[in-house]
């Protein structure tokens, strides 16, 4: 079904403008997502780097809304055939929102732990997750654009090991001896990434499960339609 959205989406059929639309999306909360680590891991964050990563945010929100209305009006002409890709995008759309939203949480961290995080094992792992969710996002913003299958499942399969380290992370946190400031920034900071994480994993579902499977992971259908 992917394969064949985007195929409507690079037409010149209405729906190729909700597709430009969607690539709008992904590139800023992918962008935000970046620039929303950085701050969390800096010291000091210049006023005008949240503001960013706010209007930002407000964009995405437009572009959500924008994209309902465009399918809100293309499926009021009569145009049911194209009902199944209407309502993957209505999901990718919500999932990407999503993402934007946590990223701007991530950003607010600094504002109640405003003192250089530990240097410590603990934070070590948290920047190989942060480097691993940002991989995964651009890898997946790539796999959407390509449809291809095989790395989506690939990427879907390290998705789901990297959002086990962050409950196995924050379980560490809870056990450690952090003031309770500390404690929080890293806790939610793990938590965020997490949800980031997994909203991109829903994005890489619409390329290995079929619409109504959508956000689930059903590794014996997988296996076989490989096999079939």
């Amino acid at each position: 079904m992917l394969r064949e959205l985007l195929t409507i989406f690079r037409s010149d059929k209405p729906l190729a403008a909700m597709g430009k639309n969607f690539s709008q999306m992904l590139e800023m909360t992918n962008q935000m997502t970046i620039q929303a680590g950085v701050m969390y891991f800096t010291d000091t964050v210049a006023p005008n780097e949240r503001t960013q990563i706010y209007k930002k945010d407000v964009q995405v929100n437009k572009l959500e809304r924008t994209i309902r209305k465009q399918v809100i009006a293309h499926l009021s002409l009569g145009n049911w055939p194209s009902l199944p890709y209407c309502l993957l995008l209505m999901s990718l759309v919500k999932d990407v929102e999503r993402i934007g939203d946590y990223a701007k949480n991530l950003s607010e961290l600094r504002e109640i732990h405003p003192a250089a995080l530990p240097d410590d094992e603990i934070v070590a792992e948290l920047k190989e997750i942060r480097a691993s969710v940002e991989q995964q996002f651009a890898d997946t913003a790539q796999v959407f654009s390509t449809s291809d299958r095989e790395r989506a499942l690939v990427l879907t399969q390290e998705g789901r090991v990297l959002t086990h380290r962050c409950d196995a992370l924050v379980t560490r946190i809870a056990a450690s001896d952090y003031s309770a400031g500390t404690a929080t920034a890293l806790a939610l900071g793990v938590r965020f990434y997490k949800r980031i994480a997994a909203h991109v994993l829903n994005v890489l579902s619409s390329v290995v499960m079929p619409l109504h499977k959508l956000d689930y992971y059903d590794e014996d259908e997988i296996a076989a339609d490989e096999v079939g």
